[in-house]
């Protein structure tokens, strides 16, 4: 009877293994409404839910840096309907914040790297420099005097800018914001210098004129910002990037995480999917889970250095 009750209790597992998913998943994003990551989120749970034959729906989690968002997929059933599409903050919460309610390290299993891509470096349409050497000479002749904008404390402009100034070996003034909006506000007002947002932030601004993208972030230029410098170029080893990746809850058997990778392989090659990515100046980097671990890996690592050394704190 034992073993019969052992047979059925692992024929039942198999079969339940083998019909995901056979209900609707939810796709996590630890951020507002209307950004670039709920963007994301929305472009990739449709292709997904056309894939999967099953509703995804997103549901939208800010708050605190995206730890919210994050630990409510760490604390979820590791079956394969919870995930979380994490983005730059993953790498560096962990570092920024000592008292973190999750192991960033263990309560996640990576699923798949989306899609990487360039920041980019503005000032608005008035301000006098037009290079980032401009900007690095002006910034060495006065210490301080220079602003630059940041959506606020630990975020990826921040971070960004403080590599900036370690490169160049100048002193810049941060000025964090509650959002980039009213960063881009200020730019644009004049009350900052200069600004590292992300290339959906941007473009627009840039497309009309508003703004004058001075360099991108990226080790290589962008296709998306043809003609436009790279930061490295004057600074070499600078690199920012925007980065996309699905996480499942650890625990999620790999089987599911097999097939959850193949899904979303097959939803970012969709020409639908890459225009819309690639109008936001990002490039698909789909590859297998470890490749998605190995990077963020490296990420913390080189953004732990950064923290540490410039005494970065989230207020």
């Amino acid at each position: 009877m034992v073993a019969l009750a052992s047979a059925c209790i692992l024929s039942y597992a198999q079969f339940a293994l083998a019909a995901y998913p056979d209900k609707s998943l939810r796709l996590i994003a630890p951020f507002a409404p209307g950004g670039g990551t709920d963007q994301m989120a929305r472009a990739l749970g449709a292709g997904l839910a056309k894939v999967l034959g099953q509703t995804v729906v997103i549901e939208n989690k800010p708050g605190a840096g995206t730890v919210i968002g994050m630990d409510l997929v760490a604390r979820s059933a590791p079956d394969g309907y919870t995930l979380v599409l994490a983005t730059f903050a993953h790498a560096v919460n962990s570092t920024l914040q000592s008292k973190l309610p999750y192991d960033s390290d263990r309560a996640f299993a990576p699923v798949a790297l989306i899609a990487r891509g360039p920041n980019v470096l503005v000032v608005r349409h008035e301000s006098p420099f037009q290079s980032v050497k401009e900007i690095v000479a002006a910034a060495t002749s006065q210490p301080g005097r220079l602003t630059y904008a940041s959506q606020g404390n630990g975020t990826s402009a921040h971070l960004a800018g403080e590599m900036f100034q370690n490169l160049g070996k100048i002193e810049l003034t941060h000025i964090p914001y509650r959002g980039a909006s009213l960063a881009l506000t200020d730019l644009l007002g004049g009350q900052v210098d200069l600004f590292i947002g992300t290339a959906a932030g941007v473009s627009p601004l840039i497309a009309s004129g508003k703004l004058r993208a001075i360099a991108v972030t990226s080790p290589m230029p962008s296709s998306a910002f043809e003609g436009i410098a790279t930061v490295a170029a004057t600074l070499p080893g600078y690199a920012v990037e925007s980065w996309y990746g699905v996480y499942a809850p650890a625990g999620t058997p790999a089987s599911i995480i097999a097939s959850l990778n193949a899904a979303i392989r097959q939803t970012v090659q969709n020409p639908d999917f890459i225009k819309k990515i690639e109008n936001e100046g990002l490039m698909i980097a789909v590859g297998e889970p470890s490749e998605l671990e190995q990077y963020v890996q490296a990420e913390k690592s080189r953004w732990k250095t950064i923290i540490l050394e410039n005494k970065i704190q989230v207020q």
